[in-house]
């Protein structure tokens, strides 16, 4: 009697479980890619990264930004962010895509999780005082989530190029060097790349938003 109550406790587990696994497959939806250099277009990635098949993360840097603070990876520890790089003077897509991304801004300003990171491109142009009303200008007034920074002009081309693959691997950081590019890099906890998207695409600006909360979801 003993061991048909046990047998019977244990096709119920079985049963459960099964329709447990059944369900999960086919309600789950999986998580976010996590880039390494290995998956990305290689005119992108620098050739010192490029083999890279595992563990990428964005390193370490030191910004400056609308306020004179200066910006570490440890203004950004548990958080999500997103990066791009801009220059104030543009007046193509770097006014598009800083003007699409706001909305990203807004959708998420009351999420303590969720920031966002511009570099300038142009260092020697893009002052301190000079980013402070590039932010004002797009109504940007919450400057501990949004930063618009500056730095030496090696270290902004190194973290394009080598850190986010934003750009492509063309060029040395110098006078003549120049990087412009419309994308955005979605970044987790982990300092780990976990999506790209056009910033001055309407549909991928949507894409990025049902990003995030993907990501805050594995979180």
């Amino acid at each position: 009697m003993k061991q048909n109550i046990l047998r019977f406790l244990l096709l119920i587990v079985i049963i459960g479980s099964g329709g447990a696994i059944v369900y999960v497959s086919l309600h789950y939806e999986p998580n976010l890619p996590i880039y390494n250099p290995s998956d990305i277009n290689p005119q992108l990635v620098d050739k010192t990264v490029r083999g890279e098949m595992r563990n990428h993360r964005v390193g370490d840097f030191k910004l400056t930004n609308q306020l004179n603070k200066t910006i570490t990876p440890d203004n950004f520890k548990d958080k999500i962010y997103v990066a791009c790089f801009i220059f104030t003077t543009c007046e193509g897509i770097c006014p598009a895509m800083t003007g699409n991304l706001k909305s990203v801004y807004k959708e998420f300003l009351n999420d303590d999780e969720i920031m966002f990171l511009s570099h300038s491109v142009t260092p020697e142009k893009d002052s301190v005082p000079v980013l402070k009303a590039y932010a004002d200008k797009f109504d940007v007034q919450n400057h501990q989530k949004w930063h618009f920074t500056t730095a030496p002009r090696k270290h902004i081309y190194e973290l394009a190029r080598m850190h986010y693959f934003a750009a492509t691997d063309s060029g040395d950081g110098g006078p003549s060097d120049f990087v412009h590019t419309e994308n955005l890099v979605l970044v987790d906890k982990e300092k780990r790349l976990r999506g790209f998207y056009d910033g001055t695409d309407y549909d991928e600006l949507d894409r990025l938003k049902e990003d995030i909360t993907k990501l805050k979801e594995e979180y």
